[in-house]
């Protein structure tokens, strides 16, 4: 009786022993897998876990790079710089055990974030059946992080995994970031490369890492102090770092080109207070990411009949604009492609090529190439006129040949009055017989403002005020 034991004993043992020793793997997290894009002319990290101490060895076309795991089981190699390649390759990673990842390209990869028009789908844009029936598009792969929720900085994350753009799939991806996609690899000529992270109905405080609160003074009491709490607090769509969290963490290091950004209608009522926020996040996903110059290019709101008071909404349009001044930024303007009944403007179309031209222009330094519409520069004031100038203005004009609308002029006792406008000599005069001595000029004042001041390339002009403060 006891050999019998002690014989069923040793079988238990052997048996825990072989089902340990068959689990040992090695695993990638979610954002590596088959079809992927990586970036071109960087060092493309690489990692994953397996058992503490194997050495792993990570194969990709001419290169071969090892680790070992650590105490943790978590590895890391990085590929060296490659040229952009539009052939599928194998990518190998053993350990434990083998991951073959299949059709691997090298180009340009863009983390597309925000709320509900960054995940504005193909399928539910403007000329949906057609653009979904033509969008036959290998080279553009595109990957959809799922809403989550985390207190805490997670290791991974579930997705869709890496899809090539067919009729079949294109869909369901970012209209903005596919738009975006489709027009830079029309002008590149390179594999890209969408991470879709985006969730509706999201404010901007939700998707941005501690660090980067704590990189803005005038978010320290609100938010900075009370970074403990919300590693605390129960999970919420509203709580400060719980989507950077669960949905953009998980990424890192996953190596991007830039990134693309459309929100700010959650924060509405913030106002100014959001170029704060905005510069938070900016600044903490170039941390996390350890890029300084990661390219930041966002959307500026669409006019819409919101209610309440329509100010508010030009207040988010000036700080949309101030955020220009970091440097590697960029802005697209839609004042003139919207439905004012619907917070879903149907034409992503030109949304995508217009953050398509700041790129273009200012990323991957194309020469010649129109931008961006007319941005406030300078205002003087004379004989009882305003001269505003712009950048960008060349071939300033009216989009629709009428006279230009939506000017405003400010008078010394702080009053705003509607205002005619005109061109004179690329710059805009500014004039109304009720202010003699204006002190101030503003464009767009109002949530239904939709200025026919465009350039010679078709682009609108922000709205701006050249006063900002209580007189807003």
């Amino acid at each position: 009786m006891t050999q019998r034991l002690f014989s069923i004993g040793w079988t238990v043992v052997l048996f825990t022993f072989t089902t340990i020793f068959a689990q040992a793997e090695t695993k990638l997290p979610s954002i590596l897998g088959s079809h992927m894009v990586l970036q071109r002319d960087a060092a493309c990290p690489i990692w994953g876990w397996d058992d503490a101490g194997t050495k792993v060895t990570v194969s990709f076309g001419d290169q071969t790079h090892t680790a070992k795991a650590g105490k943790d089981g978590r590895w890391q190699v990085k590929l060296t710089a490659m040229k952009a390649s539009a052939k599928g390759r194998a990518l190998t990673v053993k350990g434990s055990s083998t991951v073959k990842l299949d059709d691997v390209l090298v180009g340009e990869v863009w983390l597309c974030s925000g709320q509900s028009n960054m995940e504005w789908s193909v399928s539910r844009s403007t000329n949906a059946k057609e653009e979904i029936a033509n969008a036959k598009h290998p080279l553009i792969r595109h990957i959809k992080v799922p809403h989550t929720l985390a207190n805490q900085p997670q290791s991974d994350v579930k997705t869709s995994g890496w899809q090539p753009t067919t009729p079949k799939v294109a869909g369901n991806f970012t209209a903005v970031g596919y738009y975006f996609a489709r027009h830079l690899q029309g002008k590149l000529n390179v594999p890209v490369g969408l991470i879709g992270s985006n969730w509706g109905g999201t404010r901007i405080e939700p998707w941005t890492p501690p660090v980067g609160f704590k990189s803005v003074p005038a978010l320290k009491a609100s938010h900075t102090d009370k970074l403990g709490e919300f590693g605390k607090a129960k999970l919420g769509r509203t709580t400060p770092t719980h989507m950077y969290n669960a949905m953009i963490h998980p990424l890192l290091p996953y190596k991007i080109k830039g990134a693309l950004w459309y929100q700010g209608e959650s924060n509405r009522a913030d106002g100014l207070k959001y170029q704060a926020k905005m510069r938070a996040l900016i600044n903490g996903w170039r941390t996390v990411w350890d890029d300084p110059k990661l390219p930041f290019l966002f959307v500026q709101l669409a006019p819409y009949r919101y209610g309440g008071d329509a100010k508010l909404l030009p207040a988010i349009w000036q700080a949309q604009l101030n955020t220009l001044r970091m440097p590697h930024t960029g802005m697209a303007v839609t004042t003139d492609i919207t439905t004012l009944r619907n917070i879903h403007p149907p034409n992503k179309q030109d949304v995508g090529k217009r953050l398509a031209l700041w790129a273009l222009a200012n990323t991957y330094g194309k020469k010649g190439l129109v931008y961006s519409g007319p941005l406030f520069k300078s205002l003087t004031i004379k004989d009882g006129r305003a001269i505003v100038d712009f950048n960008h203005a060349d071939g300033i004009k009216s989009r629709d040949g009428k006279p230009l609308t939506h000017f405003e002029l400010l008078s010394a006792e702080g009053k705003w009055f509607p205002a005619g406008a005109y061109v004179h000599e690329g710059k805009i005069i500014v004039s109304t017989k009720a202010i003699r001595k204006p002190i101030g000029v503003r464009l767009g004042w109002d949530q239904l403002a939709e200025p026919n001041l465009v350039n010679g390339a078709g682009l609108p002009a922000s709205p701006f005020t050249s006063k900002v403060g209580k007189k807003l």
